[in-house]
This record gives C-alpha cells, sequence and structure tokens, in this order.
C-alpha cells in the first residue's frame, strides 16, 4: 500500500498532499510545495506549529484537490518519532474522511537534524502502522484503511530505498500482527487455539513450527508451568518458531510470556484490573511477530522463539498458595501468590531453551508486573540484565523505534526477598517495594551464566485510547525493538 514515487505537483493530478510543516523554516526543496506552504502560513490559522491542522482546496495552478498542512513546531526539535506521529496523523486523517489515497511531501533532509534513510523509514512506518484497523467483530465497518500512500521522492532515492522500505513493511506487518493477537478476546486464542493461530503463519513463512502439548510437558517436567495452567479446562502448550539459515554461526532465543487470560487464578484480580487481561499474552505475541519479520528480514544467525502458553484460571483443580512446585531445572518453588504466574512459565521455558539450543542470548519479553508500570508508566518498558553492554544496546534500538525502555538494576541484596523456609524460593517477594526487580531476580535465578535481559512490556503492550499510529488494544510493543535490535548487533 505505500510506494516512493516521482510526482510532478505542479502538473500531476493528486488527489489528496499532505504538507509536513516547521514553523521555523522551510523544509521542503520543491517549488511546488515551498509556494503551497508560504500560502499556509499567510493565514492567521496556521503558523506550523506542532498540532496545528489546515486544509486548503484546489490551490491555483496545481491539479491538487485538497492540500492538508500539518504543523511540527520547531525543527531543532523534529526526530523521527515527529515524523513518524505525522504519517500516522495524515494517514488517521484519511480514513476519517473516507479517503481512499493521499500523498506525502518528503521533507528535504537537508534542512533537518535526520538523515534521508530516518526520515523514508519513520514516515513509512507511520502510515503502514496506521492503517490498521481492528474491526473483524464489528458488524458494519464504518472506516476502511487507505489503499494506497505514496511518499515523494527522486528516482534515485525511490531506487536506493527500496530495500528499505521492504524491510520496514516487513517489520511493521510483524508488529500488527502482534498486535491482532493481542486485542483478539481469550474465546478465541486459548493455548491450543492461539498455538495453532501462530503455526498457520508462520509455517508458509518457511518457518520450523513445533506445538508441544501437556502430555509431552509432563513427560519433560515443566512443574511450573503445568502448576499455572492446572486450573483451567485449556491445557498448556509450548510453541517454538525457529528461523535456521544455513551457517549460522550465533543462536538467539526469544522467550515470550503467553498467558492467554490472566485471571489471577485464586488470588483472583479485582474489578479494574481484570478486563483486560486478555493481552497478558503479549510477549508472546511480539515473539511471533517478531519471527515473522526476521523470515523476510533474513539475518544471518539463528533466532528461536519459545512461548509458553497457558491460561490462569480459578477452580477446583488450581494450584494455590502455599503449594510447592519442582521446576524444570530442578529448583522448587512455593507459591506465594497464584497472581505470579508469568514468572513461573517463563522460568521452565527458558531453562528448557537454553539446554535445548544453548543460545549466545536469551531475551524475554513479558506483561511480568504492575510494578513496572508504577515505576515507569504505561509508555515504557524496564530493561533488566547483568550484561550492562546488552541493557544498553536495548535502550539505544527503543530510542530509535520509539518502543522506549529503561535500564532498571538487578542488586544482589535483593535476592533475600526471594527466599523461603519450605523452598528453594518464593514466587512473590517478602516485601511489598521493588516487584519488577525482585520479578526479574526471580527470572535470573534459571537462566545460569547464559547473557540474558529480560523486557518487562506490562505499560507499553496496551493502549486505551488511540494514538497518533495505533489505534486502542494491543499495540505490537517489542517487534519494530528486537528487530532494530537484531540488525545492529549483526552490524
Amino acid at each position: 500500500m505505500l510506494e516512493i514515487k516521482s510526482v510532478n505537483l505542479k502538473r500531476s493530478a493528486v488527489d489528496t498532499l499532505v504538507v509536513p510543516v516547521c514553523e521555523d523554516q522551510d523544509i521542503h526543496d520543491d517549488p511546488t510545495v515551498t509556494s503551497l506552504v508560504d500560502a499556509a502560513k499567510a493565514l492567521e490559522e496556521f503558523n506550523g506549529k506542532k498540532g496545528e491542522r489546515l486544509t486548503l482546496f484546489a490551490p491555483a495552478d496545481t491539479r491538487i484537490a485538497r492540500v492538508v498542512f500539518f504543523g511540527l513546531g520547531n525543527t531543532a526539535n523534529l526526530t523521527g518519532e515527529t515524523l513518524r506521529s505525522v504519517a500516522g496523523k495524515a494517514v488517521q486523517h484519511g480514513i476519517h474522511c473516507g479517503l481512499s489515497r493521499l500523498t506525502l511531501a518528503t521533507p528535504d533532509a537537508a534542512d533537518l537534524p535526520v538523515d534521508s534513510e530516518t526520515i523514508f523509514r519513520s514516515l513509512a512506518e507511520g502510515a503502514i502502522l496506521a492503517n490498521h484497523l481492528f474491526d473483524r467483530y464489528k458488524q458494519e465497518k464504518e472506516k476502511k484503511p487507505l489503499k494506497r500512500v505514496v511518499l515523494t521522492g527522486s528516482a534515485a532515492q525511490k531506487k536506493v530505498c527500496a530495500d528499505l522500505i521492504e524491510r520496514t513493511a516487513a517489520i511493521c506487518q510483524g508488529s500488527i500482527l502482534a498486535r491482532e493477537w493481542v486485542t483478539t478476546p481469550s474465546n478465541e486464542k486459548r493455548p491450543e487455539a492461539f498455538a495453532e493461530r501462530i503455526q498457520a503463519v508462520s509455517a508458509p513463512a518457511g518457518l520450523t513450527v513445533k506445538i508441544m502439548d501437556e502430555r509431552w510437558l509432563k513427560k519433560q517436567r515443566f512443574g511450573a508451568m503445568l502448576a499455572v495452567g492446572q486450573g483451567s479446562s485449556a491445557k498448556p502448550r509450548l510453541v517454538t518458531v525457529d528461523y535456521h539459515p544455513k551457517g549460522a554461526k550465533k543462536t538467539l532465543v526469544l522467550v515470550g510470556k503467553g498467558v492467554t487470560f490472566d485471571s489471577g487464578g485464586l488470588n483472583l484480580k479485582s474489578a479494574g484490573g481484570i478486563e483486560t487481561m486478555k493481552m497478558d499474552m503479549a510477549g508472546a505475541a511480539a515473539v511471533a511477530g517478531t519471527l515473522l519479520a526476521l523470515a523476510r528480514l533474513k539475518p544471518d544467525l539463528r533466532v528461536v522463539g519459545v512461548m509458553p502458553l497457558v491460561e490462569n484460571m480459578p477452580s477446583g483443580t488450581a494450584i494455590r498458595p502455599g503449594d510447592i512446585v519442582r521446576t524444570y531445572a530442578g529448583k522448587t518453588v512455593e507459591i506465594g501468590n497464584t497472581d505470579a504466574e508469568g514468572r513461573l512459565i517463563l522460568i521452565d521455558a527458558m531453562a528448557w531453551a537454553i539446554d535445548q539450543f544453548k543460545p549466545d542470548t536469551v531475551i524475554d519479553l513479558a506483561t511480568l508486573t504492575g510494578a513496572c508500570m508504577i515505576a515507569l508508566g504505561e509508555k515504557i518498558a524496564g530493561v533488566f540484565s547483568t550484561d550492562a553492554d546488552l541493557a544498553r544496546a536495548i535502550v539505544a534500538s527503543g530510542e530509535a523505534t520509539f518502543e522506549r525502555c529503561w535500564h532498571l538494576p538487578l542488586p544482589e541484596d535483593y535476592k533475600d526477598l526471594l527466599k523461603n523456609e519450605f523452598a528453594d524460593l518464593n514466587n512473590m517477594s517478602s516485601s511489598r517495594y521493588g516487584g519488577a526487580i525482585t520479578a526479574a531476580l526471580f527470572l535470573s535465578a534459571f537462566v545460569g551464566e547464559t547473557r540474558w535481559a529480560h523486557i518487562d512490556i506490562a505499560g507499553p503492550a496496551w493502549i486505551k485510547k488511540a494514538a497518533d499510529y495505533c489505534g486502542a488494544g494491543g499495540t505490537g510493543f517489542g517487534v519494530r525493538l528486537l528487530c532494530d535490535w537484531i540488525e545492529k548487533m549483526q552490524a
């Protein structure tokens, strides 16, 4: 739906032209666009300030039906996220107005603090991501996505950026698929059904998919994961999706928490906390979406996605506080709270994946703790790792993609908060404070010496209200972050 095209705006018929405008200087090199911006700024209601919007219809001496100007503010403050957002706003405006296509005037990199590659990538990301509508459960489809978005550019730019646009589209499609899965109601993605959905899209992409059922899990002694799922009539599944190019010298394992609905178990969640718990499998969705993107990006390392899928429900067979379970790694855990279930399925999956694949690096993504949301809010993920370089690299990729992360500590003395009188560990801290840290420390006890990072995405995995390039619901957070990190790791 998106392409770079050389457009003669003086002579070509254009339905809708979108023009980003800075308030302090002209950022376009096309004389027609410059003239249009001058006409817009001659009006009192538009100066190019951030958030301003103005529409002119049928401007003189052109064949353009309408021009929509979006203010960006000062040039010095312009970033890739600014451009991502304006492209998203433009597409959402087009959808709202019932348009089928639009042309976006690409700013000239010479006048901006960002390079040409960042400009085209950011505009493409914003446009593709904003064009996603989740309306499968609506009988009447009130809105329709745009059929075509054109970014203006020279023939040389089109040639240079062709691969960039293709790669961006692959990553964004992975994000969109993750969004779809997260927003899908839990009655349609119980563990077996979700596993089959992952397989249905991954296998045709050339990825190797394996689904392990509860009998396999019992045989392999996934005691913690089975304990979480034992209260539900829907049995757990472990899914692996393997991208394994010939000659790969390194192996990366991505582990995603996949609780398809989290009631809290016998420690039942209260009203206000339970309604959106269909999103508690956002880590697994992000991992699967990342693998689908990598199947098209084709990096030269092996990447294995490992997704433990369970449903955490209260019943007569549910795990109880005070129960002690034996994990895959052999360590025992007393259940201090049945709502601290994500860490239980992750430790079995990570310990098994380390034994099975001998990875160079393990990264897990999980909507793990409300404590991380209290610390960082709803828009920033927490990163935990004893490898400072790994944590810094993830944070840097978060800055580049605006899937923002913050490095939080793993203090050794906080491990005392997980000690237990009757088992090796408790799944809950003995303190009400520092919950995101103690949860990460609990995970760290099961990765040994393997290079590892934990990303707590409890906040940014879900949004209540639509943003510039993401509708309400699942955000797909983590796909663009991981793809950027993997790309830079190989550079």
